[in-house]
Protein backbone atom coordinates (compact mmCIF):
# COMPACT_ATOMS: atom_id res chain seq x y z
CA UNK A 1 0.00 0.00 0.00
CA UNK A 2 1.17 3.25 -1.32
CA UNK A 3 0.04 7.03 0.38
CA UNK A 4 0.13 8.79 -2.98
CA UNK A 5 -2.15 6.30 -3.91
CA UNK A 6 -4.81 7.26 -1.21
CA UNK A 7 -4.19 10.55 -1.37
CA UNK A 8 -4.70 10.83 -5.17
CA UNK A 9 -8.22 8.19 -3.90
CA UNK A 10 -9.48 10.90 -1.51
CA UNK A 11 -8.27 14.01 -4.27
CA UNK A 12 -10.86 12.04 -6.89
CA UNK A 13 -14.20 11.68 -4.35
CA UNK A 14 -13.91 7.99 -4.06
CA UNK A 15 -14.12 6.20 -0.47
CA UNK A 16 -11.30 4.97 1.43
CA UNK A 17 -11.38 1.31 3.07
CA UNK A 18 -10.66 0.75 6.60
CA UNK A 19 -7.68 -1.01 5.71
CA UNK A 20 -6.17 2.28 3.71
CA UNK A 21 -7.34 4.31 7.14
CA UNK A 22 -5.46 1.96 9.27
CA UNK A 23 -2.49 2.09 7.01
CA UNK A 24 -2.41 6.23 7.16
CA UNK A 25 -2.75 6.10 11.32
CA UNK A 26 -0.55 3.96 12.00
CA UNK A 27 2.02 5.09 9.61
CA UNK A 28 1.33 8.72 10.72
CA UNK A 29 1.23 7.70 14.66
CA UNK A 30 4.74 5.81 14.20
CA UNK A 31 6.27 8.69 11.60
CA UNK A 32 6.46 6.15 8.89
CA UNK A 33 4.56 8.95 6.71
CA UNK A 34 5.62 12.47 6.71
CA UNK A 35 3.59 15.46 7.42
CA UNK A 36 3.52 16.56 4.28
CA UNK A 37 1.70 13.59 2.92
CA UNK A 38 -0.88 13.17 5.72
CA UNK A 39 -1.45 17.66 4.89
CA UNK A 40 -2.66 16.63 1.09
CA UNK A 41 -4.66 14.00 2.47
CA UNK A 42 -6.07 16.40 5.32
CA UNK A 43 -6.60 18.79 2.27
CA UNK A 44 -8.51 16.30 0.24
CA UNK A 45 -10.97 15.12 2.68
CA UNK A 46 -11.65 18.69 3.48
CA UNK A 47 -12.85 19.22 0.29
CA UNK A 48 -14.40 16.02 -0.54
CA UNK A 49 -15.77 14.97 2.31
CA UNK A 50 -15.75 11.56 3.80
CA UNK A 51 -18.84 8.84 4.49
CA UNK A 52 -20.22 8.10 8.05
CA UNK A 53 -18.33 4.97 7.33
CA UNK A 54 -14.86 6.45 6.59
CA UNK A 55 -15.34 8.84 9.66
CA UNK A 56 -15.94 5.85 11.81
CA UNK A 57 -12.90 3.70 10.94
CA UNK A 58 -11.01 7.23 10.77
CA UNK A 59 -12.38 7.86 14.65
CA UNK A 60 -11.49 3.50 15.87
CA UNK A 61 -8.20 4.06 14.33
CA UNK A 62 -7.24 7.11 16.17
CA UNK A 63 -8.73 5.86 19.05
CA UNK A 64 -6.59 2.83 18.94
CA UNK A 65 -3.49 4.35 18.28
CA UNK A 66 -3.03 4.73 21.91
CA UNK A 67 -3.83 3.63 25.25
CA UNK A 68 -7.58 2.49 25.45
CA UNK A 69 -9.35 3.00 28.81
CA UNK A 70 -10.71 0.09 30.66
CA UNK A 71 -13.09 1.61 33.45
CA UNK A 72 -14.99 -1.88 33.82
CA UNK A 73 -13.96 -2.08 37.10
CA UNK A 74 -16.01 0.66 37.69
CA UNK A 75 -19.63 -0.55 38.67
CA UNK A 76 -22.71 1.20 36.64
CA UNK A 77 -23.43 2.28 33.71
CA UNK A 78 -20.14 5.11 32.65
CA UNK A 79 -21.71 8.61 31.21
CA UNK A 80 -19.09 10.83 29.79
CA UNK A 81 -20.47 14.15 29.03
CA UNK A 82 -18.14 16.36 26.08
CA UNK A 83 -19.10 19.98 24.92
CA UNK A 84 -17.28 21.35 21.93
CA UNK A 85 -16.55 24.63 23.80
CA UNK A 86 -18.18 28.12 24.79
CA UNK A 87 -17.90 31.06 26.89
CA UNK A 88 -18.44 31.19 30.72
CA UNK A 89 -19.53 27.13 29.87
CA UNK A 90 -19.49 25.54 33.31
CA UNK A 91 -21.36 22.65 32.79
CA UNK A 92 -19.53 19.87 33.42
CA UNK A 93 -18.47 21.22 37.44
CA UNK A 94 -22.34 21.31 38.44
CA UNK A 95 -22.65 18.48 36.34
CA UNK A 96 -20.22 15.97 37.63
CA UNK A 97 -21.19 16.07 41.46
CA UNK A 98 -25.14 17.00 40.92
CA UNK A 99 -25.27 13.60 37.97
CA UNK A 100 -23.15 11.38 40.88
CA UNK A 101 -25.67 12.51 43.76
CA UNK A 102 -28.20 10.69 41.92
CA UNK A 103 -25.89 7.45 41.73
CA UNK A 104 -24.50 8.02 38.08
CA UNK A 105 -20.95 7.06 38.03
CA UNK A 106 -19.11 10.32 36.65
CA UNK A 107 -15.42 9.32 35.56
CA UNK A 108 -14.48 12.18 33.57
CA UNK A 109 -11.44 12.83 31.82
CA UNK A 110 -11.04 16.60 30.53
CA UNK A 111 -8.52 18.87 29.11
CA UNK A 112 -7.25 22.20 29.58
CA UNK A 113 -8.38 25.35 27.89
CA UNK A 114 -6.44 27.30 24.90
CA UNK A 115 -8.67 30.58 24.51
CA UNK A 116 -11.01 32.54 26.04
CA UNK A 117 -10.48 30.64 29.55
CA UNK A 118 -9.04 28.09 31.37
CA UNK A 119 -11.13 23.87 30.17
CA UNK A 120 -12.49 22.37 33.30
CA UNK A 121 -9.39 21.02 34.43
CA UNK A 122 -8.00 25.05 35.01
CA UNK A 123 -11.25 25.99 36.43
CA UNK A 124 -11.00 22.99 39.19
CA UNK A 125 -7.42 24.28 39.91
CA UNK A 126 -8.64 27.40 41.20
CA UNK A 127 -9.45 25.81 44.29
CA UNK A 128 -6.56 25.63 46.09
CA UNK A 129 -4.67 22.54 46.37
CA UNK A 130 -7.72 20.74 43.81
CA UNK A 131 -5.74 17.84 41.88
CA UNK A 132 -5.90 15.94 38.22
CA UNK A 133 -2.64 14.46 38.43
CA UNK A 134 -4.56 11.61 40.41
CA UNK A 135 -3.62 7.55 39.62
CA UNK A 136 -5.87 5.22 37.98
CA UNK A 137 -6.62 3.02 41.10
CA UNK A 138 -7.38 6.52 42.86
CA UNK A 139 -9.56 6.99 39.78
CA UNK A 140 -11.58 3.82 39.74
CA UNK A 141 -11.61 3.86 43.55
CA UNK A 142 -13.08 7.16 43.96
CA UNK A 143 -15.78 6.74 41.37
CA UNK A 144 -17.35 2.99 42.86
CA UNK A 145 -17.12 4.88 46.43
CA UNK A 146 -18.38 8.21 45.57
CA UNK A 147 -19.60 8.17 42.24
CA UNK A 148 -17.28 11.03 41.07
CA UNK A 149 -13.51 12.31 40.18
CA UNK A 150 -12.14 14.18 37.32
CA UNK A 151 -8.80 13.68 36.03
CA UNK A 152 -6.65 15.21 33.66
CA UNK A 153 -6.51 13.76 29.99
CA UNK A 154 -3.78 11.31 29.56
CA UNK A 155 -0.77 12.01 26.94
CA UNK A 156 -1.28 8.28 25.68
CA UNK A 157 -4.99 8.79 24.56
CA UNK A 158 -5.52 9.06 21.14
CA UNK A 159 -2.15 9.82 20.49
CA UNK A 160 -2.50 10.04 16.57
CA UNK A 161 -5.81 12.73 17.03
CA UNK A 162 -2.88 15.37 18.45
CA UNK A 163 -0.45 14.57 15.69
CA UNK A 164 -3.16 15.17 13.28
CA UNK A 165 -4.42 18.31 15.45
CA UNK A 166 -1.57 19.69 15.33
CA UNK A 167 -0.79 19.50 11.45
CA UNK A 168 -4.43 20.58 10.85
CA UNK A 169 -3.96 23.58 12.73
CA UNK A 170 -1.15 24.95 10.28
CA UNK A 171 -2.54 23.69 6.95
CA UNK A 172 -6.24 25.44 7.06
CA UNK A 173 -7.80 22.14 7.75
CA UNK A 174 -9.51 22.53 11.40
CA UNK A 175 -13.05 23.61 9.98
CA UNK A 176 -13.48 19.83 8.11
CA UNK A 177 -16.70 17.99 10.05
CA UNK A 178 -15.60 14.44 9.20
CA UNK A 179 -11.76 15.53 11.36
CA UNK A 180 -13.60 17.56 13.70
CA UNK A 181 -16.08 14.37 14.67
CA UNK A 182 -13.21 12.23 14.44
CA UNK A 183 -10.99 14.23 16.90
CA UNK A 184 -13.78 14.54 19.21
CA UNK A 185 -15.11 10.72 19.37
CA UNK A 186 -11.40 9.13 19.42
CA UNK A 187 -10.76 10.75 22.48
CA UNK A 188 -14.60 10.13 24.43
CA UNK A 189 -14.18 6.57 22.96
CA UNK A 190 -10.40 5.97 24.21
CA UNK A 191 -11.74 7.25 27.63
CA UNK A 192 -13.51 4.43 28.07
CA UNK A 193 -16.88 5.97 28.80
CA UNK A 194 -20.08 3.29 27.76
CA UNK A 195 -22.22 6.38 26.97
CA UNK A 196 -21.75 9.54 25.45
CA UNK A 197 -23.51 12.95 25.47
CA UNK A 198 -22.61 15.43 23.49
CA UNK A 199 -22.81 19.50 23.79
CA UNK A 200 -22.63 21.00 20.46
CA UNK A 201 -22.93 24.39 20.61
CA UNK A 202 -23.62 26.83 18.01
CA UNK A 203 -23.15 30.80 17.96
CA UNK A 204 -20.34 33.44 17.87
CA UNK A 205 -19.00 31.88 20.84
CA UNK A 206 -18.97 28.55 19.28
CA UNK A 207 -16.84 26.27 16.94
CA UNK A 208 -19.26 25.84 14.49
CA UNK A 209 -20.98 29.66 13.79
CA UNK A 210 -23.90 28.58 12.24
CA UNK A 211 -26.69 25.66 13.25
CA UNK A 212 -26.66 23.91 9.88
CA UNK A 213 -23.08 22.64 10.76
CA UNK A 214 -23.98 22.32 14.09
CA UNK A 215 -26.51 19.99 13.28
CA UNK A 216 -24.45 17.97 10.95
CA UNK A 217 -21.29 17.31 13.43
CA UNK A 218 -24.11 16.61 15.92
CA UNK A 219 -25.65 13.91 13.68
CA UNK A 220 -22.16 12.62 12.58
CA UNK A 221 -21.12 12.35 16.16
CA UNK A 222 -24.10 10.00 17.13
CA UNK A 223 -23.70 8.09 14.01
CA UNK A 224 -19.93 7.01 15.05
CA UNK A 225 -20.65 6.91 18.68
CA UNK A 226 -23.42 4.37 17.95
CA UNK A 227 -21.07 2.42 15.48
CA UNK A 228 -18.59 2.30 18.24
CA UNK A 229 -21.39 0.82 20.02
CA UNK A 230 -21.70 3.54 22.60
CA UNK A 231 -25.22 5.14 23.44
CA UNK A 232 -24.86 8.47 21.78
CA UNK A 233 -27.09 11.38 21.93
CA UNK A 234 -26.02 15.19 21.44
CA UNK A 235 -28.16 18.56 22.03
CA UNK A 236 -27.27 21.53 19.92
CA UNK A 237 -27.26 24.55 22.46
CA UNK A 238 -26.98 28.56 21.77
CA UNK A 239 -23.87 29.94 22.12
CA UNK A 240 -24.57 33.36 20.61
CA UNK A 241 -23.86 34.75 24.31
CA UNK A 242 -22.05 33.66 26.90
CA UNK A 243 -23.84 30.64 28.91
CA UNK A 244 -24.48 31.82 32.84
CA UNK A 245 -22.85 35.08 33.88
CA UNK A 246 -19.37 34.38 34.98
CA UNK A 247 -16.29 34.64 32.30
CA UNK A 248 -13.02 33.51 34.17
CA UNK A 249 -11.74 30.69 36.76
CA UNK A 250 -12.63 31.32 40.49
CA UNK A 251 -15.69 33.15 38.93
CA UNK A 252 -16.91 30.56 37.07
CA UNK A 253 -16.10 28.23 40.78
CA UNK A 254 -18.12 30.30 42.31
CA UNK A 255 -21.00 30.66 40.17
CA UNK A 256 -21.20 25.99 39.78
CA UNK A 257 -21.00 26.44 43.62
CA UNK A 258 -24.22 28.98 43.61
CA UNK A 259 -26.01 26.98 40.52
CA UNK A 260 -24.99 23.64 43.33
CA UNK A 261 -27.31 25.44 45.65
CA UNK A 262 -30.03 25.96 43.32
CA UNK A 263 -29.30 29.90 43.11
CA UNK A 264 -26.98 29.43 39.59
CA UNK A 265 -28.40 32.04 36.89
CA UNK A 266 -31.33 30.65 34.84
CA UNK A 267 -30.20 29.47 31.49
CA UNK A 268 -26.89 27.46 33.49
CA UNK A 269 -29.41 25.81 35.66
CA UNK A 270 -31.95 25.00 32.64
CA UNK A 271 -28.75 23.77 30.76
CA UNK A 272 -27.80 21.51 33.42
CA UNK A 273 -30.78 19.91 34.15
CA UNK A 274 -31.32 19.24 29.96
CA UNK A 275 -27.75 17.52 30.02
CA UNK A 276 -28.07 15.44 33.20
CA UNK A 277 -31.32 13.85 32.29
CA UNK A 278 -29.88 12.64 29.40
CA UNK A 279 -26.80 11.09 30.93
CA UNK A 280 -29.20 9.79 34.09
CA UNK A 281 -31.57 8.46 31.54
CA UNK A 282 -28.35 6.25 29.51
CA UNK A 283 -27.12 5.50 32.74
CA UNK A 284 -30.68 3.67 33.58
CA UNK A 285 -31.24 5.61 36.90
CA UNK A 286 -34.24 6.87 35.61
CA UNK A 287 -36.96 5.78 32.39
CA UNK A 288 -38.00 9.20 31.37
CA UNK A 289 -36.20 12.43 31.03
CA UNK A 290 -39.23 13.96 33.60
CA UNK A 291 -38.43 11.79 35.67
CA UNK A 292 -34.65 12.15 35.71
CA UNK A 293 -34.57 15.84 35.93
CA UNK A 294 -37.01 15.60 39.59
CA UNK A 295 -34.37 13.26 40.59
CA UNK A 296 -31.77 16.02 39.95
CA UNK A 297 -33.86 19.01 40.74
CA UNK A 298 -34.46 17.44 44.68
CA UNK A 299 -30.58 16.39 44.61
CA UNK A 300 -30.34 20.39 44.67
CA UNK A 301 -32.77 20.77 46.60
CA UNK A 302 -31.73 18.66 49.75
CA UNK A 303 -27.96 19.66 49.53
CA UNK A 304 -26.57 16.64 48.19
CA UNK A 305 -25.33 18.12 44.93
CA UNK A 306 -23.13 20.39 46.43
CA UNK A 307 -22.28 17.93 49.11
CA UNK A 308 -20.92 15.49 46.73
CA UNK A 309 -19.15 18.30 45.19
CA UNK A 310 -17.03 18.76 48.64
CA UNK A 311 -16.61 14.97 48.88
CA UNK A 312 -14.70 15.38 45.15
CA UNK A 313 -12.89 18.38 45.95
CA UNK A 314 -11.62 16.50 49.36
CA UNK A 315 -10.44 13.76 47.67
CA UNK A 316 -8.46 15.11 45.14
CA UNK A 317 -6.85 17.05 47.68
CA UNK A 318 -8.31 20.38 47.68
CA UNK A 319 -9.88 22.78 49.98
CA UNK A 320 -12.86 21.75 50.41
CA UNK A 321 -13.67 24.60 53.05
CA UNK A 322 -13.69 26.79 49.80
CA UNK A 323 -17.59 25.53 48.83
CA UNK A 324 -18.92 27.28 51.84
CA UNK A 325 -16.42 30.24 51.70
CA UNK A 326 -16.27 31.22 48.21
CA UNK A 327 -14.42 34.19 49.64
CA UNK A 328 -11.29 31.66 49.70
CA UNK A 329 -11.03 31.36 46.20
CA UNK A 330 -8.46 33.90 44.13
CA UNK A 331 -9.51 37.22 44.41
CA UNK A 332 -8.62 39.88 41.79
CA UNK A 333 -7.14 43.15 43.33
CA UNK A 334 -9.65 45.61 41.39
CA UNK A 335 -13.28 45.44 40.88
CA UNK A 336 -14.45 47.87 38.37
CA UNK A 337 -17.99 48.23 37.17
CA UNK A 338 -18.90 49.39 33.19
CA UNK A 339 -21.87 51.61 32.84
CA UNK A 340 -24.28 51.45 29.87
CA UNK A 341 -23.67 54.60 27.57
CA UNK A 342 -27.49 54.30 26.93
CA UNK A 343 -30.85 53.27 27.84
CA UNK A 344 -32.61 50.55 25.93
CA UNK A 345 -32.53 46.72 25.90
CA UNK A 346 -29.73 44.31 25.20
CA UNK A 347 -30.01 42.97 21.62
CA UNK A 348 -26.76 41.13 21.49
CA UNK A 349 -23.56 39.71 23.28
CA UNK A 350 -21.23 38.55 20.95
CA UNK A 351 -19.31 35.31 23.09
CA UNK A 352 -16.20 35.23 21.69
CA UNK A 353 -14.84 38.71 21.67
CA UNK A 354 -16.58 38.68 25.58
CA UNK A 355 -14.17 35.71 25.91
CA UNK A 356 -11.33 37.55 24.59
CA UNK A 357 -11.96 40.78 26.84
CA UNK A 358 -11.47 37.69 29.67
CA UNK A 359 -8.58 36.47 28.06
CA UNK A 360 -6.93 39.89 27.72
CA UNK A 361 -7.36 40.19 31.75
CA UNK A 362 -5.18 36.36 31.82
CA UNK A 363 -8.30 34.57 32.63
CA UNK A 364 -7.34 32.59 29.18
CA UNK A 365 -3.89 31.65 27.28
CA UNK A 366 -2.78 32.61 23.79
CA UNK A 367 -0.19 30.00 23.70
CA UNK A 368 -0.20 26.59 25.78
CA UNK A 369 2.69 28.03 27.58
CA UNK A 370 0.84 31.07 29.38
CA UNK A 371 0.03 30.79 32.92
CA UNK A 372 -3.66 31.78 34.06
CA UNK A 373 -4.48 33.75 36.45
CA UNK A 374 -7.18 32.42 38.04
CA UNK A 375 -8.60 35.32 40.16
CA UNK A 376 -9.40 37.52 36.69
CA UNK A 377 -12.50 37.56 34.56
CA UNK A 378 -15.78 39.16 33.88
CA UNK A 379 -18.97 38.93 35.72
CA UNK A 380 -22.26 39.91 33.42
CA UNK A 381 -24.74 41.96 34.95
CA UNK A 382 -27.42 41.75 31.50
CA UNK A 383 -28.02 39.25 29.62
CA UNK A 384 -29.47 39.72 26.02
CA UNK A 385 -33.69 40.77 26.33
CA UNK A 386 -32.96 42.43 29.85
CA UNK A 387 -33.25 45.99 30.00
CA UNK A 388 -30.85 48.57 31.08
CA UNK A 389 -30.22 52.06 31.93
CA UNK A 390 -27.68 54.31 30.83
CA UNK A 391 -25.53 54.38 33.83
CA UNK A 392 -26.19 51.48 35.00
CA UNK A 393 -23.61 48.37 35.61
CA UNK A 394 -23.31 45.95 32.02
CA UNK A 395 -20.30 44.10 33.26
CA UNK A 396 -17.75 44.31 36.49
CA UNK A 397 -14.59 43.73 35.61
CA UNK A 398 -12.36 42.02 38.02
CA UNK A 399 -8.80 42.57 37.15
CA UNK A 400 -5.06 43.02 38.69
CA UNK A 401 -4.19 46.00 36.79
CA UNK A 402 -5.85 49.14 36.83
CA UNK A 403 -5.24 50.02 33.81
CA UNK A 404 -8.02 47.88 31.63
CA UNK A 405 -8.81 50.61 28.84
CA UNK A 406 -8.30 47.79 25.97
CA UNK A 407 -10.69 45.42 27.92
CA UNK A 408 -13.43 48.03 28.69
CA UNK A 409 -13.49 49.45 24.70
CA UNK A 410 -13.33 45.24 23.67
CA UNK A 411 -16.91 44.76 25.65
CA UNK A 412 -18.32 47.63 24.55
CA UNK A 413 -17.75 46.97 21.08
CA UNK A 414 -19.43 43.36 22.02
CA UNK A 415 -22.88 44.30 23.69
CA UNK A 416 -25.43 46.18 21.80
CA UNK A 417 -28.21 48.05 23.03
CA UNK A 418 -31.18 48.77 21.23
CA UNK A 419 -35.05 49.62 21.50
CA UNK A 420 -36.04 45.75 21.26
CA UNK A 421 -34.42 42.16 21.22
CA UNK A 422 -35.54 39.14 20.24
CA UNK A 423 -35.97 36.10 23.27
CA UNK A 424 -32.61 33.67 22.89
CA UNK A 425 -33.37 30.65 22.39
CA UNK A 426 -31.20 28.05 25.10
CA UNK A 427 -31.87 24.63 23.02
CA UNK A 428 -32.23 24.70 19.45
CA UNK A 429 -32.19 20.76 18.76
CA UNK A 430 -31.90 17.65 20.30
CA UNK A 431 -30.11 14.83 18.38
CA UNK A 432 -30.69 10.94 19.19
CA UNK A 433 -30.54 9.24 16.04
Amino acid sequence: MRMVDIIEKKRDGKELTKAEINFVVTGYTKDEIPDYQVSALAMSIFFNDMTNEEIANLTLAMAESGEMIDLSAIKGIKVDKHSTGGVGDTTTIVLAPLVAAVGVPVAKMSGRGLGHTGGTIDKLEAIPGFNVEISNEDFIEFVNRDQVAVIGQSGDLAPADKKLYALRDVTGTVDSIPLIASSIMSKKIAAGADAIVLDVTTGDGAFMKNEKDAERLARTMVQIGKLANRQTMAIISDMSQPLGLAIGNSLEIKEAIDALNGQGPEDLMEMVYVLGSQMVVLAKKAETLEEARKMLEEAIQSGAAIEKFKVMVRNQGGDASVIDHPEKLPLAKYVIDLPAKKSGVVSEMVADQLGIAAMILGAGRRTKEDQIDFSVGLMLRKKVADSVVEGETLVTIYANSPDVEDVKAKIYESITIAETADEPVLIHQIITE
